[in-house]
């Protein structure tokens, strides 16, 4: 017994309560033997809920028509690829010049939350590991992991899958268990990269009971244009179903540990709330507790296409991703404006007030570029007295109210952009109504979900300097040699809407006498990149712990080493508390 041996990949459960691994014989002068670990019998599924965007869509495979509902998608074939985001940055290229080329109306379409499901043949990329670990495709596509974004969610789920069912080594010097060099670095790690001064040290007694654990690691996608309620509804069929799996192949599993991503932290938990005794703990990772208002921006103006904090390099970046989510209001406002996942992501009843502001700007000096207000310091600028829109208002703090203006000139939805295709026009309503509607359920779903968390929560948000978020919106436009004497906040609230220049600024027209342009000014708080820490700091004293993190753009948080083995330490944590 002393031959070499090589790992095999992970076991598969039998229904008897036994264990299979596929291998291959070979001739009797290979000895290198092939080893199989045993995983333990008490199962703890480990299930990450990505965030908005990053699940994977297809037009639905066998859809309805009836007097009621049509759930043909008009463009795409039944079962075809909707929603699958670039991998790579060759692809990322190529994607950015197609979808550039999608005009409003087939983006509409393309996009329609009825005629959606998620999609899980999308790509899987399992990395090459220098010791030999495997993984099936076959196995880890059985857990969902070909629903969600490789690119931004596989190392994460290949990372765990490995990491947490590899705690202990035999080392052949001491002839002895050792912890596995991964688990080191998380004992290791110092807590100031996490956030914090001091953080309660990981021990090898943790370890041991950690590893008494099986934890396979699965994900589940969802449709992320649908109302999370929706979304949280499927979440909780799917974490049934997986701790049934495992009870019908005569293992114990009671509980689950949910890691999220974004928007994946409000479906999360929306399931916990109903199933709280299903799942045993939840990790948060930049989740928009209160909101963003980058929505609002998203919506209003198309998505951003650079940031004061990014350099060149990362502006190109923004550029291309802009061109595939849509860089105008004209592509974005018809599939956001109907989409209750997506209203979702709007400042809350929550979100510090207030966040959404108009100024009036006098400027001395050379023009500054569109859209980045008053922190370009290459112009002097001084404001008029003007800065009067505070929505939501104190008295009557409803957001929801404001999202549902179609005539205000800082609008968040433009009427005329939402239905290019002519979908809505000869349905009752129209599209007002479906927008209302839409609207409806996003505000149903932030009251009813309300500051609810599972008792045992974790959360990180992304609080860093370098890394600015829309943490408040402001229109802003310089004033014209023609504008009013006096700019009162009534003569701004009652400007007439005129239409849009080139460059996607909104026309208005004052007291029938000046004409101004606004444009959204730039990014102007601590985040992320997308979720400033006004929100991703909304869990404080809900939760039972809350790291203000750095270092990491938003989409790519699970991807930064600190956050992870943050992750891994916090699983640690939420199992000493298994029986």
């Amino acid at each position: 017994m002393g031959e070499s041996t090589r790992p095999l990949p992970p076991l598969i459960p039998l229904k008897n309560g036994g264990w299979e691994v596929n291998s291959f014989l070979s001739s009797a002068e290979y000895t290198i033997r092939g080893m199989g670990l045993v995983p333990p019998n008490h199962i703890v599924p480990v299930i990450v809920v990505p965030g908005i965007m990053g699940t994977n869509l297809r037009a639905k495979r066998a859809p309805r028509l009836g007097r009621i509902a049509d759930e043909r998608n008009q463009a795409a074939k039944p079962g075809a690829p909707v929603w699958r985001p670039p991998n790579g940055v060759q692809d990322g290229l190529y994607a950015s010049f197609a979808w550039g080329n999608v005009d409003a109306s087939f983006r509409q379409k393309l996009f329609d939350p009825a005629t959606l499901e998620v999609d899980d043949a999308g790509p899987i990329l399992l990395p090459s590991s220098d010791d030999g670990y495997v993984l099936n495709e076959q196995d880890v596509r059985k857990r969902g992991w070909g629903e969600v974004h490789a690119d931004s969610y596989g190392p994460l789920l290949y990372a765990l899958q490995k990491r947490l069912n590899q705690t202990f080594e035999f080392d052949e010097q001491s002839k002895k268990p050792s912890v596995r060099q991964h688990w080191k670095d998380v004992i290791a790690c110092d807590p100031k990269r996490w956030g914090l001064r001091e953080f309660s040290p990981l021990t090898e007694s943790d370890l041991k009971k950690h590893a008494k654990h099986y934890f396979p690691v699965y994900s589940v996608g969802y449709c992320w244009l649908h109302d999370c309620e929706v979304s949280s509804r499927l979440l909780e069929q799917k974490v049934l179903a997986i701790i049934e799996s495992w009870r019908t192949a005569n293992r114990r599993c009671d509980k689950v540990i949910l890691v999220t991503h974004s928007m994946g932290g409000l479906v999360a938990r929306a399931c916990a709330r109903r199933i709280p005794n299903q799942i045993a703990g939840v990790i948060h990772g930049v989740m928009p507790a209160l909101g963003a208002p980058v929505a609002y921006r998203r919506i209003a103006c198309g998505t951003e296409t650079r940031s004061p904090s990014n350099s060149p390099g990362a502006n190109i970046e923004a550029s291309r991703l802009a061109q595939i989510m849509g860089e105008t209001a004209q592509k974005t406002t018809p599939v956001l404006a109907i989409s209750p996942g997506a209203l979702e992501m709007l400042p809350n009843h929550l979100y510090p007030q207030p966040w959404l502001h108009v100024r009036v700007m006098k400027s001395v000096g050379a023009a500054r570029p569109a859209g980045y207000g008053t922190r370009d310091d290459r112009v002097r600028q001084t404001e008029t007295p003007v800065d009067y829109l505070h929505l939501p208002n104190v008295r009557a703090p409803n957001p929801y109210d404001l999202y549902r203006d179609f005539k205000s000139w800082f609008r968040l939805i433009d009427p005329d952009l939402a239905d290019p295709s002519g979908k809505f026009r000869t349905i009752p309503g129209g599209i007002e109504k479906a927008v209302r509607s839409a609207i409806t359920s996003a505000e149903s779903f932030h009251r009813e979900l309300g500051n609810y968390y599972h008792p045992n929560t974790y959360a990180f948000y992304g609080d860093d300097h370098s890394k600015l978020s829309y943490g408040q919106v402001r229109w802003v436009a310089p004033q014209g040699t023609g504008a009013p004497g006096a700019l009162t906040p009534g003569n701004l609230a009652a400007a007439k809407f005129l239409g849009y220049t080139k460059g996607g600024h909104r026309r208005i027209l004052v007291e029938e006498q000046a004409e101004l342009h606004f444009s959204v000014d730039a990014q102007d708080a601590r985040g992320d990149g997308t979720v400033s820490y006004q929100s991703g700091g909304g869990p404080a004293g809900k939760v039972k712990q809350l790291f203000a993190t750095q270092g990491y753009e938003h989409q790519e948080s699970y991807k930064d080493e600190d956050m992870l083995m943050l992750t891994l330490r916090l699983i640690v944590k939420i199992v000493q508390e298994i029986s």
